[in-house]
């Protein structure tokens, strides 16, 4: 069921029991998996332990984008914002399945990490959230686009035969940018400038310690 009408109690019922699951319950997802068509790559060991280092990156950011969704929904005011949200939320469940499939298919594991980041970006979810319906919306929109640019990255870092890997990054990037316009679409506003260098470098603590750990 939807948490998006129920009360605040039963929302943070709701919001415990999708975060228990997505740090240690495999994901469903509900689209196809992209590129799942095309044959595994022959990558040799350093290409394909790199890959999945990248794949972990990813999926950790999709833990922690489960965590900022929850604990923003938690504390909206408006259901038609809880609505836009949980529509995010369920999207990015595609995407942690597609990243724990690929990161599995490469030989990789998920970041010991996981748990922390959860928990940080649940806090940090719902403190967006408290300052209104508007900033909670132009921090999502924010935030998927910082995930866009970091996707573009990882796409040109990726290994070039790669091409399940890649399919799947750049359904993922085409996604978060779906999510940034519908969310300005809905009210969002822009975010004071230090805001925004201060979520660049929350990323980069997470890109750079979860591709090792």
């Amino acid at each position: 069921m939807r948490t998006t009408r129920l009360s605040p109690i039963d929302r943070l019922i709701g919001s415990l029991d999708r975060g228990i699951r997505t740090v240690f319950a495999p994901a469903q997802s509900r689209r196809p998996e992209p590129g799942a068509e095309l044959p595994e790559a022959e990558l040799d060991p350093a290409a394909r332990a790199h890959a999945a280092r990248l794949l972990r990156v990813n999926h950790t950011g999709e833990v922690c984008a489960q965590a900022l969704y929850q604990g923003q929904m938690l504390v909206a005011r408006n259901a038609a914002v809880r609505e836009v949200l949980a529509d995010a939320a369920d999207e990015e469940t595609d995407h942690l399945a597609w990243t724990q499939a690929r990161l599995t298919a490469l030989g990789g594991r998920r970041s010991h990490l996981d748990p922390m980041f959860y928990a940080g970006s649940f806090l940090l979810g719902a403190l967006s959230g408290i300052a209104g319906d508007r900033r909670n919306l132009g921090f999502l929109a924010e935030t998927e686009r910082q995930v866009e640019q970091h996707l573009q990255g990882h796409l040109q870092q990726l290994p070039p035969d790669d091409a399940r890997s890649r399919a799947v990054l750049s359904q993922m990037r085409d996604d978060e940018a779906a999510h940034a316009r519908t969310a300005v679409r809905h009210g969002g506003t822009a975010l004071p400038k230090p805001v925004r260098s201060a979520m660049r470098a929350a990323s980069r603590v997470m890109t750079r310690t979860t591709y090792w750990i």
